[in-house]
């Protein structure tokens, strides 16, 4: 029997590989979803043409907007490639969210972009509960997205994310780094994993080392190995926002690609260089597994991963104690990992045998790898 269309028959868009019901019925699966992230300003409804957010309503008098947007990077092939789907929407708001935050703004509304060559709805329900998930750690609303459905661009399993979040601050309370001087201190969050940076240097890793991610990690016999790979990025805001808010805090920095070398200088004044101690917190032993099978030198690894620290924040001497107790009890681990000297707005980070250092004249991009 011939699988050929008749000559004359009509096209749809199914025959092309698109399903207008599929999309229709992952939008009425994702609704509770959205839902679940309503907060003030935004009831996360969906189906509209865009998404509605009330700043007034959210307790905002003289705000100003912040957006950003992201992605998860390569870390996509190995969540695609071992089925751990659950976590990625989570590293996708934390790149977007955490970006926000070291303005010193409020996450209040994320959209999401969710692009595959066919359609698979368990997949992509598993993608969003993560990303409702990111939404709700964050505190913002996930107030609308697409879904687009493109045969032809992706290979098969193949899905990409991209967010886009806005959040808003107080026109007096934004975090500028502009009083950052000679004599603060540099804390620093621990992060939970590799968070999203760095996945085209590990996944080159696993394939030429013949890793076995489905079996128990070398440096944790209680952990298989693709569970630590793919551990989601840790979402900072519910902890420093309180601290932002009552100007205990001078300066944040992201640590996504280029790690504490390049991404401290960006939040620098001129005339401020960040000091950092390699040896003033122990390297997670995922960061060191990944060093020593790659043989990388430790200046390549403070450019290529977070090496244990997800955020660095600047406080006065006087206030690191006090901020420091303040983040414990809000549930981060927390080291003292440098201090800012008066020189060349920049970064030094010493380790036992050597320091690296990267002046502030960077390319403000991203990359995920």
């Amino acid at each position: 029997m011939s699988t050929e269309a008749e000559p004359n028959a009509p096209y749809t868009y199914a025959d092309a590989g698109v399903s207008i019901a599929a999309g229709n019925a992952l939008v009425r699966a994702i609704g509770p979803l959205a839902r679940s992230t309503r907060r003030p300003g935004a009831d996360a409804d969906l189906g509209g043409f865009g998404g509605f957010f009330d700043l007034k309503a959210a307790g905002f008098t003289d705000p100003l907007l912040v957006a950003a947007n992201d992605g998860v990077g390569t870390k996509l092939k190995l969540a695609i490639e071992s089925g751990r789907h659950e976590g990625v929407g989570i590293d996708l708001v934390a790149m977007c969210a955490n970006d926000l935050i070291v303005q010193g703004a409020e996450p209040l509304f994320f959209l999401d972009y969710y692009a595959t060559g066919k359609l698979d709805n368990g997949i992509a329900e598993r993608v969003v509960a993560s990303i409702a998930e990111g939404c709700r750690q964050a505190g913002c609303a996930l107030i609308g997205g697409e879904t687009a459905e493109m045969p032809g661009m992706y290979a098969d399993g193949d899905y990409d994310l991209a967010g886009f979040c806005v959040g808003a601050v107080e026109r007096d309370r934004v975090l500028t780094g502009r009083t950052i001087a000679a004599g603060d201190v540099v804390l620093g969050l621990a992060s939970t994993g590799v968070h999203s940076n760095g996945y085209s240097l590990v996944r080159r890793l696993a394939a030429d080392k013949g890793w076995r991610l489905d079996r128990p990690a070398l440096f944790d016999s209680d952990r298989l190995l693709i569970d630590a790979l793919m551990a989601p990025t840790r979402i900072y805001v519910a902890s420093l926002l309180p601290l932002v808010r009552e100007g205990r805090i001078k300066g944040l920095a992201h640590i996504t690609g280029g790690g504490l070398l390049e991404n401290i200088p960006r939040v620098l004044p001129e005339g401020a260089h960040a000091v950092i101690d390699a040896g003033a917190w122990e390297q997670p032993r995922l960061m060191a597994f990944l060093q020593a099978q790659g043989g990388i030198e430790p200046e390549e690894m403070a450019r290529t991963f977070n090496c244990g620290i997800g955020m660095a924040v600047v406080v006065a001497a006087e206030a690191a104690d006090d901020v420091a107790a303040a983040l414990r009890a809000a549930g981060e681990t927390v080291h003292r990992i440098g201090r800012i000297e008066a020189g060349p707005r920049g970064c030094t980070v010493r380790g036992p045998a050597e320091s690296w250092s990267a002046r502030a004249d960077w390319t403000a991009t991203h990359n995920h790898g």
